[in-house]
């Protein structure tokens, strides 16, 4: 099997075409991109689908929800915020973290899915 490549010729509009519209869509693949690799974490991604679930929750809840200690559920939110994929809100002494609401849109679907497989494992 050859990995090269032997077409007769390039077809530069299709080539100018796909350039413009990576292009157009950077920052998008930038986001995504950003999200994906934080979310690649099985504890994150359990994060990202709790807050989204809950609309937010502190550290403590997130410790026993996934039966973790808070530090190392800290450092997980830690990541996540440093990403600017969640954000932190005061209330007294308790901090709560909630998604920021432009990476829904990149996340429902991935959370669809799982809600689906759920919901198709307990039919089985």
């Amino acid at each position: 099997m050859s990995d090269t490549c032997i077409r007769l010729q390039a077809d530069m509009e299709q080539i100018k075409s796909c350039r413009e519209k990576l292009k157009a869509n950077s920052k998008s693949f930038m986001q995504l991109g950003q999200i994906l690799s934080l979310a690649g974490n099985d504890v994150r991604l359990k994060i990202l689908f709790l807050l989204k679930e809950e609309k937010e929750l502190c550290p403590c809840d997130l410790s026993d929800i996934l039966g973790m200690s808070i530090p190392a559920v800290s450092q997980h939110l830690r990541k996540l915020k440093d990403g600017n994929i969640i954000k932190a809100r005061k209330d007294g002494q308790t901090i709560f973290y909630s998604l920021r609401s432009e990476h829904l849109k990149i996340l429902v679907p991935f959370f669809k899915i799982i809600n689906q497989q759920d919901v198709a494992a307990q039919i089985v």
